[in-house]
């Protein structure tokens, strides 16, 4: 008889919208989730878009988005009925201080994890700061380092909350992996944080607070316009784009707009950082002017054809019609809803015990459920006092970002994580600084990504090394990879060659489109993903071009949810002694993170599109200027209630202004006279003012910032300091959730190439000397 990977977990949700989708993560993985609501029901259910002219409480497409899957109760703190249901749960989701939904202690349910989710943690001194999606970007540096040099944005659909969902996800499985209660305290900012990839943590040695390029990545345009839309196609050079540069000096030619800046250059030499920015605008006129000539789709297909790394800016209508989804059967009708989001990822299984992982039932009426007859649980028999996954060995393949990051969840919370590299072939992002005196060690962002892995340099085109690498999987719980499809079938290292052998593997393969559908094939990196997806067509200003959020989005949000999917993988295994497979498509999670932007096309036909850092929810909702330079502040005005204390702070007061209908129609005029107000202060001057009134203002910060002077950060111990074996004291940023007993942080610094070949060789697999000396005079390991 098949089961769910979480079959049996049960899961109170008291929460609020910033963990509303971490609930809905578990729900789809197959954990029993109970969202219990105040009378009147969560506010989410009055969040638009809504279904139709609907607006009554089960009509929000954000709410069905995110509470598909549950069950909903209603009924007041004190309600006897509750202390029931809460001895019974394994895992309780709160938001503690988010207005409208129930705020219980932990103590109501000493047994269970209880994940307190946050905008700053549960101490230090802003712990009592309000802040929504747009203040925890704000707060993280990724909203100061997004937009154009004139203004900081935010992404319109909220990325913070994104972010948020998978690592609650996540957080509950790793304290259930314990083996003890657990009260997980996790900090939106430190979340949102991390999804900058290299930004607070490496500032002592890039020396970069952030820079908003607008269309640019670097020094060259990445969002191009053509004839109906926008593609992402980056001029960057590197070993991985060399054949895209060379698919384009083709169409080039074949259309006459072949220039001297173009025909005959050496890519596999191109560097565009040694260029002048003449010369790189001689490289980019013919390539706008090709890219006009044609139509998003035309440039797509062919991108299919030839595996040039180009990327239609998708909006749903693009999204809805690609052969990819329809193939991998991502969207379907669930309930009156069409075109629902199904699941996170594609699961299996040698023995096809295991069953789907999608959305079983939609979101649930309010108060429709029935209390369930739970028996009380009893906390697990103690696993010592050490961190989350104690014991847990893990083998990473691949190069990259995505991998990388998922991985580094383990590391961080115990995991032996064992990271296989070529010095043959060394990945990317070392490659990115060769040209460095550090040579492949100096890799800001490579060594961002690998805190506290231990790296073994194998052949893999040696069939003695592809034997090492099978001794290592035999060795290990667990295989991550995030190569291209065709690779680790290449090597004999698939997972049906590999379950063969072990049955009880967890493994995970994660790349942009995943492993099957007619463009599984198709190459990109987070750029790509980005803009297919539709994180680009909703970051922006209106009337402007399309962006994307800083750090390529899918790089930082798809490990989240590999992390969660590897965690259900491993808890299923802990209880039914089988293994299982994760497909999982960087798109299809950051497609999934925006389904109730893709349910108001598919339920309305309508195409939410940038609406700049503005909101339909609130009025004000945006950044603005403070004293100094580059510097602002964002502030957004929840309720009329809190419309009213603001308006008398700053001077605003009209009674004409008291709704939010009458806010929304002189939108422009409110924030004129706002800007007037916080240009003639400092950021930190307003926001503590305005959070003193309980009004949600928070400075925007850049990299500098947050390493230099932020005391929330450094009372949570955000960064870690370890000496690198080549760049001498670095800095590591910790995810953004810590377990109250179960210690976390790195082992150590990220490791240099191969720094562990002959230790894991000799100690972890048992080899002699004298076997470890043959591989390596044959070139098996490096």
């Amino acid at each position: 008889m098949s089961e769910t990977l979480l079959q049996g977990v049960r899961v109170v949700e008291l929460a609020g919208e910033p963990a509303a989708l971490g609930g809905r993560i578990l729900a789809d993985l197959g954990a029993q989730v109970v969202k219990v609501e105040p009378p009147g029901g969560d506010p989410l259910r009055g969040a638009p878009p809504f279904q139709g002219a609907r607006r009554d409480a089960e009509a929000s497409l954000r709410f069905a988005a995110w509470n598909a899957g549950k069950e909903s109760l209603v009924c007041e703190a004190g309600d006897p009925r509750l202390a029931a249901l809460l001895a019974g749960a394994d895992v309780v989701l709160d938001t503690p201080g988010w207005p409208g939904v129930l705020s219980l202690a932990p103590e109501r349910a000493p047994q269970a994890v209880w994940v307190r989710v946050t905008p700053f943690g549960l101490a230090g001194p802003r712990a009592d700061w309000r802040a929504s999606d747009l203040g925890v970007l704000a707060a993280s540096g990724n909203m100061y380092a997004t937009g154009f040099p004139d203004s900081p944005v935010r992404c319109t659909e909220p990325s913070g909350y994104a972010h948020v969902g998978p690592d609650v996800a996540f957080s509950a499985l790793a304290g259930l992996a314990s083996g003890r209660p657990q009260v997980v305290d996790l900090s939106m900012q430190e979340t949102v944080m991390v999804a900058n990839m290299t930004g607070a943590g490496k500032f002592p040695r890039t020396r970069n607070r952030g820079r908003r390029g607008g269309a640019q990545v670097g020094r060259t345009r990445e969002i191009w316009r053509c004839r109906d839309g926008y593609v992402s196609f980056g001029l960057r050079g590197g070993r991985a784009r060399v054949p895209s540069l060379r698919i384009i000096e083709g169409m080039l030619e074949e259309e006459g707009l072949a220039t001297p800046a173009w025909s005959g250059r050496d890519w596999e030499r191109y560097d565009p950082d040694e260029l002048s920015d003449a010369d790189l605008r001689l490289l980019e006129e013919p390539v706008a002017a090709l890219f006009a000539r044609h139509t998003m789709l035309e440039l797509f297909e062919k991108a299919c054809e030839t595996n040039l790394m180009l990327a239609s800016a998708n909006s749903p209508r693009e999204i809805y019609a690609s052969a990819q989804a329809a193939a991998r059967e991502m969207f379907s009708k669930l309930g009156d809803l069409d075109g629902f989001p199904q699941r996170i990822c594609l699961v299996a299984s040698a023995d096809d015990e295991v069953e789907p992982i999608r959305v079983r039932a939609p979101a649930p009426r309010l108060g429709a459920g029935s209390w369930p007859a739970w028996e009380p649980r009893r906390p697990g028999a103690r696993r010592g006092r050490g961190p989350a996954f104690e014991g847990l060995k893990l083998v990473e393949f691949g190069a990259g970002a995505a991998g990388p990051i998922a991985a580094r969840y383990f590391a961080e919370h115990g995991a032996t994580v064992v990271k296989v590299e070529s010095k043959s072939r060394p990945e990317f992002l070392r490659m990115m600084a060769a040209k460095s005196p550090e040579g492949l060690e100096g890799s800001p962002i490579f060594d961002a990504l690998n805190a506290g892995k231990r790296s073994v340099a194998i052949n893999l085109k040696h069939p003695d090394g592809v034997l090492v690498a099978k001794r290592l999987i035999a060795w290990a719980d667990a295989v991550l990879e995030n190569f291209a499809p065709k690779a680790m079938r290449g090597f004999g290292l698939d997972y049906e060659t590999l379950a063969a052998e072990k049955p009880d593997l967890v493994m995970i393969s994660t790349c942009l489109y995943g492993q099957t559908g007619p463009h599984r094939n198709y190459p990109g990196f987070g750029g790509q993903g980005s803009a297919l997806s539709g994180f680009n067509y909703l970051t922006g200003w209106p009337d402007g071009e399309p962006i994307g959020p800083f750090g390529t989005i899918t790089d930082s949000l798809a490990p989240r949810f590999a992390a969660a999917a590897l965690a259900a993988g491993l808890h299923y295994r802990r209880r039914t002694g089988r293994g299982v497979y994760f497909d999982l498509s960087q798109v299809e999670v950051a497609q999934f993170a925006l389904s109730p932007w893709l349910l108001d096309f598919a339920n309305n036909g309508a195409i939410g599109s940038r609406m700049g850092n503005r909101s339909p929810r609130a009025v004000p909702h945006g950044a603005f200027p403070c004293r100094g330079e580059d510097r602002w502040v964002a502030i957004a005005a929840w309720s009329d209630a809190e419309w009213e204390r603001l308006a008398r702070l700053v001077g605003l007061a009209d009674p004409s202004l008291a709704r939010l209908e009458a806010r929304l129609a002189r939108v422009d005029e409110i924030e004129a006279a706002l800007a007037r107000f916080t240009r003639e202060r400092s950021r930190e001057e307003v926001a503590k003012a305005l959070q003193a009134q309980g009004i949600e203002a928070v400075p925007v910060l850049d990299f500098g910032d947050l390493f230099e002077d932020d005391a929330q950060l450094r009372a949570r111990g955000h960064f870690q300091v370890f000496p690198h074996a080549v760049l001498g004291e670095s800095h590591y940023e910790r995810n953004g959730f810590r377990l109250s007993d179960a210690p976390g942080g790195y082992p150590g610094p990220s490791p240099t190439l191969g720094q562990h070949t002959r230790e894991v060789l000799r100690e972890l697999l048992g080899l002699k000397e004298a076997e470890v000396a043959r591989l390596e005079k044959a070139g098996a390991i490096e």
